[in-house]
């Protein structure tokens, strides 16, 4: 077995962890000359950046360039940390604006390894407005519907991170990384040094995944596949074909329930199949996205891009059968964005008896976030496609299912209320609720004959 390659692999080592054969074919912009000892003439930064360049080989702490990860060709950009410790300078930010430019150029995904200190001191606030140039060209990527996935290294710190790192689209690190905007000399001295870990960042739903690294290239050549090959909505292209219905799982129970009461019964029942096993039924590789990229994840609810037997990817959300909590609908609304502007058809998994109603759901907005679900699937021009596998309770299932295109499964129920709640409104006896689940018409056969479902898949 290999050894597991390095956490401080080189700039260059680590494209060629990821090519491999393929090899890799340099770019560099359009020379620039800086004023003795750099734009503020710091005294000294000459001799430091020869001395850097001494002990690395390179001449600036970013190598770019087009390469081959798996089947895909791509874009990688690489920082080394071993030149001023991999920070930005005006130099280093011409060839980060001028990697992003190539990718635009080629219509190529583009691979950033990353390893940072942040800026550079002695270019001082001309050091710092760099970061402003790699907002501007990664904004210009992602409205061309070109995927930027980041790999964070040891260290990813400063403007580092909270651009061309945090910023991608999907973000993976190494192993024992550190990884934070405050770096280890600037943050609190009685700060936890978890918060500023790879693994830490995973825990807050800050980072994607953590791959080890004999694992990178193989992750990596996956992802690129999972993401397409492009945006939507360009002159001249065909419309996108909708993520085909999953088949309808195994079930205890046969044919279509007799009643409401039964079709809730049915929905609630542990022994039901529930979202893994859709999704392991649906797809052979399955790529995780994690996380609300605002400090909070939900075990409850499931995304990220996978792809099935035939190659076709499709981005998912699926609900697990819990109350789906404000990170849940962050990451789904997430999850549908980033789709749509890679042209990646869609497919949700409905299973919720509702939205997390707790004192601290509302305190993390649940309100905003539903609403934020609804409008992305609103928006999307990539088709959706729902399936209903259990409990559709009432707006905070309603904000996961695509209008025109729901189907339901003999398993399921989709309701206003739920029906012990509706009695309770409507001031009635407990033993009357299988009458009101009757009157709310929530069988999956209903909601076909009202038109809320297209299909039932059996």
């Amino acid at each position: 077995m290999p050894a597991e390659p390095s956490l401080r692999m080189t700039a260059r080592e680590t494209i060629a962890l990821l090519t491999g054969a393929a090899g890799f074919t340099e770019h560099r912009p359009p020379p620039r000359t800086l004023p003795p000892d750099g734009p503020l003439g710091w005294a000294g930064y000459d001799a430091a950046r020869e001395r850097a360049a001494e002990r690395t080989g390179e001449d600036e702490s970013v190598v770019y360039g087009t390469g081959v990860v798996g089947d895909r060709e791509c874009v990688l950009l690489s920082f080394e940390f071993g030149f001023l410790g991999g920070s930005l300078g005006q130099l280093t930010g011409d060839r980060l604006e001028a990697a992003y430019g190539l990718a635009l150029a080629r219509r190529l995904p583009l691979v950033a390894l990353v390893a940072t200190g942040g800026s550079r001191m002695q270019e001082g606030m001309v050091a710092l407005t760099q970061l402003q140039r790699v907002a501007a060209a990664s904004t210009r990527l992602r409205a061309a519907g070109l995927a930027q996935i980041a790999v964070v290294r040891d260290p990813t710190t400063g403007g580092g991170w909270a651009t061309v790192g945090a910023g991608a689209d999907v973000v993976l690190a190494l192993p024992g990384a550190q990884v934070g905007f405050a770096g280890s000399r600037v943050r609190p001295p009685d700060a936890d040094p978890y918060a500023y870990s790879a693994e830490g960042q995973f825990a807050a739903g800050q980072v994607d995944a953590v791959v080890p690294g004999a694992e990178l290239p193989g992750t990596v050549a996956l992802w690129l596949r999972a993401l397409g090959a492009g945006g939507v909505g360009g002159v001249g292209e065909e419309p996108r074909s909708a993520a085909p219905l999953p088949r309808a799982r195994p079930s205890s129970a046969s044919g279509l329930p007799a009643s409401g009461r039964e079709a809730v019964e049915r929905a609630r029942s542990s022994r039901r199949p529930r979202a893994e096993a859709y999704l392991a039924d649906y797809f052979t590789v399955r790529l995780p996205l994690h996380g609300d990229r605002c400090g909070s994840t939900d075990p409850g609810l499931l995304t990220g891009f996978g792809l099935r037997a035939d190659g076709q990817p499709v981005a998912y959300v699926a609900q697990c059968g819990t109350a789906t909590r404000p990170a849940g609908y962050r990451a789904a609304a997430r999850t549908i964005r980033l789709a749509d502007r890679l042209g990646v058809p869609v497919l949700t998994l409905v299973d919720t008896p509702g939205a997390a109603n707790d004192a601290e759901a509302e305190h993390a907005g649940a309100g905003a976030a539903i609403a934020d679900t609804f409008a992305a699937i609103a928006a999307a021009r990539v088709p959706v496609t729902t399936l209903v596998i259990g409990e559709g309770g009432s707006g905070g299932a309603l904000a996961l299912a695509a209008p025109g295109n729901t189907h339901v499964t003999a398993d399921s129920y989709f309701s206003v209320i739920a029906p012990e709640l509706a009695a309770a409104i409507l001031k009635r006896l407990p033993e009357e609720t299988g009458a009101t689940a009757d009157q709310l018409r929530l069988r999956p056969q209903d909601l076909v004959e009202l038109g809320i479902a297209r299909s039932i898949v059996s």
